[in-house]
């Protein structure tokens, strides 16, 4: 893709590409809008370097893409900023060392995320992306038979027995923050993707079980289906500068935050665009077992 409005820079081979040549922070056109919409959707996420956005400006940019939602289910938000989730690592947040696609355990998983760099280490804390349709184009035909038949069910509970020997102290405060509502949704394995039609692995860190299966047949499976997401080929890894804006569509990717900078400080700030019910390839919605979304997309609570 080509826009006349900005310049598109791919940066690897299967996902993400950076925008140069846009003020985040300026009154942008409808039609830019639409361009770097088309692009989300074609590299999965882009970056902005060096932008100069605040809180505000972060929330108004995001509500370009669609409803915004509350910072998150159950962390608590930016004080001032309703639909800012302040992720002040090392200070007040836990660090998410892990595989995921964003807040997959309510029935309407966000469209996309918005992050923007507040303090950045001097070196170390990248973050990496994942292509999860690529991925999924490149599961044997006889694993993709499987998966495009399974459903699984997604939570922020954890297993505390399994955890309560390991955990710090710290950790288990935040957990028990996360997890002070229990959310429980069943989601199709393979998403078909509302806008570009691609069939993409729909799984990561808040898979707890595949339904109709025990703990360890869901294990071995989600582990190899997951093998597929995180291979080099199908990533894109991000250098932070302060000021960088990464924007990635939640519904085709996942993402993890490397934690390898010691005590050196980390802060970024996240917006989500509230999402729709995830689509089996046989038309099929999600749906929500435990828990009740609308608080977190306002747009429901509304209607």
């Amino acid at each position: 893709m080509t826009s006349k409005y900005f310049d598109i820079q791919p940066v690897a081979g299967r996902i993400g590409a950076e925008i140069v040549g846009v003020d985040l922070s300026s009154d942008l056109s409808d039609d830019i809008i639409s361009d770097i919409r088309k692009t989300l959707v074609q590299y999965k996420v882009i970056f902005f370097r060096r932008q100069q956005l605040d809180a505000k400006g972060q929330v108004a940019f995001a509500q370009r893409f669609g409803k915004v939602t509350t910072a998150h289910p159950t962390v608590p938000s930016l004080p001032g900023h309703p639909e800012v989730l302040d992720l002040d690592y090392g200070r007040t947040a836990t660090r998410a060392n892990n595989w995921h696609t964003d807040v997959t355990f309510v029935d309407r998983p966000p469209l996309g995320s918005i992050l923007r760099a507040i303090e950045i280490p001097a070196v170390g804390g990248d973050t990496i992306w994942a292509n999860s349709v690529s991925a999924y184009q490149n599961l044997p035909e006889h694993l993709r038979d499987i998966a495009d038949k399974l459903w699984a069910v997604h939570s922020n509970a954890y297993d505390y027995a399994e955890a309560a020997v390991s955990l710090s102290e710290e950790l288990k405060a935040y957990r028990a923050v996360f997890t002070s509502t229990v959310y429980e949704t069943l989601h199709p394995v393979v998403r078909v993707h509302p806008e570009s039609g691609e069939r993409g692995l729909f799984i990561g860190g808040f898979v707890r079980q595949i339904k109709g299966l025990s703990t360890t047949e869901s294990d071995d499976i989600i582990r190899l289906l997951q093998s597929y997401v995180t291979r080099p080929e199908n990533t894109v890894r991000w250098r932070w500068q302060v000021g960088d804006v990464a924007f990635w569509d939640n519904r085709a990717t996942q993402h993890y935050a490397i934690a390898d900078y010691g005590n050196q400080p980390r802060r970024v700030q996240r917006v989500t665009i509230a999402g729709d019910l995830p689509v089996s390839i046989d038309g099929k919605h999600s749906e929500a077992i435990k828990g009740d979304s609308s608080a977190y997309i306002p747009s429901l609570a509304v209607a």
